[in-house]
């Protein structure tokens, strides 16, 4: 079944201004969530746990702020005039005009490299450029990324949105990036973030394309409809254990509704189930790589001034897993309806994922949020204590303090997420909670405990600084022992190394693996999105497993233009 066919049930005309949405970036997205934290409250403008946001939200949330708790220091007005600059077609702020244009054409506005607004056409082009280099203690061959390519956005008839981007990339990362590319003992052959690839240089690089776009509308004042090929992020941490961006891009149809206090997600996303790299590889029945489905609920409530609160449920089934579904569900297309319930009343072996969140801003600069991810269950096992497999959840908790100790653009963030062994594996081909083989959870799957903390300064408009630093100790698999950190493998091919696989099972079980993850970065913006960073990458990874045994110290300088970090923080 394909996907358009389900666009074309849901496609009413839309009656409505309409907007894209703001692309996925940890910076971006963080200093905008930052100030509904310093109001101390859950504004309506925004629901930050279901990303990305629409840019006319934005626009409106800013001024919101701006009313509600002002700007005082340079920083947040520097950080204000860029947000309304970078969505201007719904601020029309007065300090976007470029005081020279080049060719009366170009740069117009700081924002944009050439727009048309018109009545019928709002339209922005940009280019997209990352140019940078680096070295790794692991390895003599230079670090590098070449990526160049181009941005398109804008409505029809103030009627219909639309996004695209696309860039060609060369790339030589890190050795510890490269080992899971080619981990000799998982089968990983992708590339963390990305789709199909080839070699470059001599086998020594990665070559790539990126494609993301989509068609938005409103089908009412409060009802979105948006089909494409694009990421979303679930969640108000650095992690999400429920929907992340680790995943390459998958082609989807989203609805979302915001009415009242409410607000809710649901999508269909199709999805690869299983791929060989640039090595051709597995192949189905229709000649392509084997497919799969994952439909997602998300609903959010805000509760009295400063609390938010949701619950979700996903499954994924495949028309393609002789071991699995032998058919496209459509009931699990329908937008209001328990998926549980449905994958027992088909007698399916379909994975069901359910789990809450939430976020409470308990003081002015103070916000309190987790997650809980439940795939499954037994009340009495977990009362007993006993280590059965199959408990399998996880758990994300945190912390954000806002302007920390008094000092104007220092931010503050500890978090810690635990999942325990075979959480989001199934015991069917395509069943496991992933996309084109990578997690659609945690970069590291399951099987493991984190602590992250997270420092972020703005001394001066210009300058971002942040360090991370991330402690994590898992359990590994070896060949032919499968101890739950890897969703791809069967978890009915299960062995903990006692005589009844399925108790005495536990968090970090396996050949253990202890990393330690210090980075520092530095970013200097030259002009409206164009920015210098410098990166500072320290890893340690010590394993009684010698392909996890090894240390990395990384530096790289890089030229970054409408265009996110490349951030591989696992």
């Amino acid at each position: 079944m394909n996907l358009r066919l389900l666009f074309a049930c849901m496609a009413p005309l839309s009656v409505f201004a309409q907007s894209s949405y703001a692309p996925l970036n940890e910076t971006y997205y963080h200093a905008i969530d930052r100030y509904e934290i310093r109001t101390g409250r859950v504004l309506p403008q925004l629901f930050t746990t279901v990303k990305p946001y629409k840019r006319s939200d934005i626009a409106a949330y800013v001024d919101t702020v701006t009313v509600l708790k002002g700007f005082v220091s340079k920083a947040d007005v520097f950080n204000r005039d860029f947000y309304r600059n970078d969505n201007w077609e719904f601020a029309r702020p007065e300090t976007n005009t470029s005081r020279k244009p080049f060719l009366k054409h170009i740069y117009k506005v700081q924002s944009d490299f050439y727009y048309v607004d018109e009545p019928a056409l709002d339209l922005h082009v940009n280019p997209v450029l990352y140019a940078g280099a680096g070295i790794d203690s692991r390895t003599d061959d230079m670090l590098f990324v070449n990526t160049r390519g181009v941005e398109v956005r804008g409505m029809i008839d103030k009627k219909v949105g639309f996004y695209s981007y696309l860039t060609d990339n060369q790339v030589r990362l890190p050795a510890y990036v490269t080992d899971f590319v080619a981990d000799s003992l998982n089968k990983h052959p992708v590339i963390p973030h990305e789709g199909f690839w080839k070699t470059f240089k001599d086998d020594q690089g990665f070559d790539f394309l990126q494609a993301r776009g989509y068609i938005t509308f409103e089908a009412t004042r409060h009802i979105n409809l948006q089909f494409g090929h694009d990421r979303f992020f679930i969640g108000n941490g650095y992690r999400s254990l429920i929907f992340s961006d680790f995943s390459p891009p998958a082609w989807f149809v989203k609805g979302n509704v915001k009415v009242w206090k409410l607000n809710y997600f649901f999508s269909t996303f199709q999805m690869t189930g299983d791929v060989r790299g640039d090595t051709g590889g597995l192949k189905s029945v229709s000649g392509g790589y084997p497919q799969k489905f994952t439909a997602l609920h998300h609903l959010s409530i805000n509760i009295g001034k400063n609390f938010n609160l949701g619950i979700f449920e996903s499954v994924v089934f495949s028309a393609d897993d002789s071991t699995g579904s032998t058919a496209f569900r459509l009931d699990y297309l329908n937008p209001v309806i328990f998926y549980r319930a449905i994958e027992q009343q088909n007698g399916s072996s379909d994975n069901v994922i359910l789990g809450m969140d939430f976020k409470w801003n308990i003081h002015t600069g103070i916000q309190l949020y987790g997650q809980f991810v439940l795939d499954e269950f037994v009340l009495e096992n977990i009362k007993a204590g006993n280590g059965w497999w199959a408990n399998k959840f996880g758990i994300q908790a945190g912390i954000k303090y806002i302007n920390a100790l008094g000092v104007d653009n220092l931010d503050l963030q500890a978090e810690t997420n635990i999942v325990r062994p075979y959480t989001y594996s199934h015991n069917t081909l395509y069943g496991n909670y992933s996309h084109y083989r990578q997690s659609l959870g945690h970069p590291l799957g399951s099987n493991f405990t984190e602590v992250a903390g997270i420092v972020r300064y703005q001394p001066l408009p210009r300058l971002q600084l942040a360090g991370k630093l991330i402690l994590t100790k898992t359990g590994r698999d070896s060949t032919g022992l499968n101890f739950g950190s890897d969703i791809l493998k069967d978890n009915s091919t299960r062995n903990n190394g006692t005589a009844d696989k399925d108790f005495g099972n536990s968090i970090g079980q396996g050949f253990r693996n202890d990393i330690t993850f210090a980075g520092l970065s530095a970013s200097w913006m030259l002009k409206h999105n164009l920015f210098i960073d410098l990166n500072v990458t320290i890893r340690q990874s010590k394993s009684d497993l010698e392909f996890y045994n090894n240390n990395s110290t990384i530096t790289s300088l890089a030229l970054r233009w409408n265009i996110p970090q490349r951030l591989y923080e696992f």
